[in-house]
């Protein structure tokens, strides 16, 4: 009987093999084994928890079509974990060709170790993104506008393994050049710092180059279990995350840590209900932890960056020497982000030692006159309006996103829509969804309604334009 039933099998995962690919068969079934079958049931098993949720939701129906072909009156698929002990027992059936390629004649529990090895040997993703070794946490420079961000990071960093996780994953956003790559390498050159806890920093491309890698070399399932065996994955600009598949997998990478207890550290240039090119469901399991954001920076922060930089560039040049005079105008008038005011410094380094001459605020104006950039506009929220609006309509926020069509709330909804469209960068798809899920018809709708309002009614015109200066101060 034992023969007969792996006999089936074997038909079985042929019929499985030809209908969903060879990658995906690779990926996904390779390891699935058969454990028993009944009258109307049969009992399978994979080794990891992921394995098992993945096949039940995208490929329960197929795996019970092709046993059908086999048993018409099977009409149930049981699948299960295999444990430890299961898995150390001596493997009697004869495996497939694909497991007979994946199997180096080591005991079962080594089959993890011996499918990550090759993909960590294969795909340098696995080795991390470089990483800078002046981005620690002793080099980086605390002010009012990023406390929250490094406090949490920290906590991150000084954690030890099998700790409770306290907020997870951590998701810190700002512009460009606020610190948000030198938190996340610090949190990774502290927690690599001993042998207890292994942590992962990534780029979001260097993610998905190795995704990519690891399916066109048919080794996508150990890439994917090497990477669930972190402690801590670090994903620094996750906005540059592209393509579904690669979306895909890390939202199921992301939920098979954060189910397991381990810690996830994210970064990207705006807060999770901003990043439209991802999966809701990303977006809301991101939103679902600590969210940080980091501020510009302030004047006072400004300067004791370059302080900071000053000294970091005696280590090496002991004369070099910047006046307070000096550093003072430099804090004031580059303020744009802090790489520009690295790049200051570095300006200054190299004119006083290639020209022998001191450093001086003469000197300071004339060689860093183009990172002196015009202020920036504010940048102004969705959720900022609807407030703005609200009180300015004697209306609440929950009014202009329900669905009520009463005069005093259909204007202030149609006029918050308008300032939405013309002040932000969001989509019409974005801003309807941000007003309680309209469709972007209704958005447009009310934008050409505001505008035509706007053309021949003074009063209405001027009630607009008190708005935005309110919004834009």
């Amino acid at each position: 009987m034992a023969n007969i039933e792996q006999d089936r099998w074997s038909r079985v995962k042929g019929r499985l093999r030809s209908s969903v690919g060879e990658d995906v068969y690779s990926s996904w079934f390779a390891r699935m084994d058969l454990e028993s079958v009944q009258p109307e049931s049969v009992h399978l098993s994979v080794p990891t928890r992921f394995l098992k949720s993945w096949i039940q939701t995208h490929y329960s129906d197929k795996v019970l079509t092709c046993w059908q072909a086999e048993m018409p009156e099977v009409h149930r698929i049981d699948l299960t974990v295999r444990t430890a002990m299961r898995c150390a027992a001596p493997v009697k059936e004869a495996p497939a060709p694909v497991e007979q390629r994946r199997d180096d004649g080591r005991p079962a529990p080594e089959l993890r170790a011996t499918a990550i090895a090759p993909v960590s040997a294969s795909h340098d993703a696995l080795g991390g993104s470089p990483l800078d070794p002046r981005l620690t946490f002793g080099s980086f420079v605390i002010g009012r506008s990023n406390t929250l961000a490094h406090a949490a990071a920290r906590q991150v960093a000084e954690g030890r393994r099998g700790d409770a996780v306290m907020f997870n994953p951590l998701y810190i956003h700002a512009g460009v050049g606020l610190g948000k790559t030198h938190l996340l390498q610090a949190v990774t050159w502290a927690g690599n710092s001993g042998t207890e806890r292994k942590v992962l920093y990534l780029t979001a491309e260097k993610f998905m180059y190795g995704f990519v890698a690891a399916l066109k070399t048919q080794t996508a399932l150990a890439f994917k279990e090497a990477l669930r065996g972190i402690d801590v994955l670090v994903i620094d600009d996750l906005q540059f995350l592209q393509g579904k598949t690669t979306q895909a997998e890390f939202c199921h990478t992301l939920n098979a840590l954060i189910d397991a207890g381990r810690q996830v550290v994210i970064a990207a240039d705006r807060p999770p209900s901003d990043l439209e090119s991802l999966d809701e469901r990303v977006r809301s399991r991101l939103a679902g932890g600590l969210v940080v954001e980091m501020a510009s920076l302030g004047e006072e922060l400004r300067l004791g960056i370059l302080k900071s930089r000053v000294l970091a560039a005696r280590a090496h040049h002991a004369s070099f020497d910047v006046p307070a005079p000096v550093l003072d105008y430099l804090a004031r008038t580059i303020t744009h982000n802090g790489r520009d005011l690295e790049g200051a410094i570095n300006r200054l380094l190299a004119h006083s030692k290639l020209n022998a001459q001191p450093v001086t605020l003469e000197m300071a104006e004339r060689e860093v006159r183009d990172l002196i950039r015009p202020q920036e506009p504010k940048r102004i929220k969705i959720e900022d309006i609807q407030r703005v609006v609200a009180r300015q309509y004697n209306v609440s926020r929950s009014d202009l996103l329900s669905s009520r069509r009463t005069a005093n709330v259909v204007r202030p909804r149609q006029v918050a829509m308008y300032l939405a469209k013309t002040l932000t960068l969001r989509s019409l798809p974005e801003i309807g969804r941000r007003f309680g899920g309209r469709d972007h018809t209704t958005v447009l709708h009310a934008v050409r309604k505001i505008e035509a309002l706007v053309a021949k009614d003074v009063a209405l015109s001027d009630e607009v334009e008190l708005l935005k200066r309110q919004l834009q101060e």
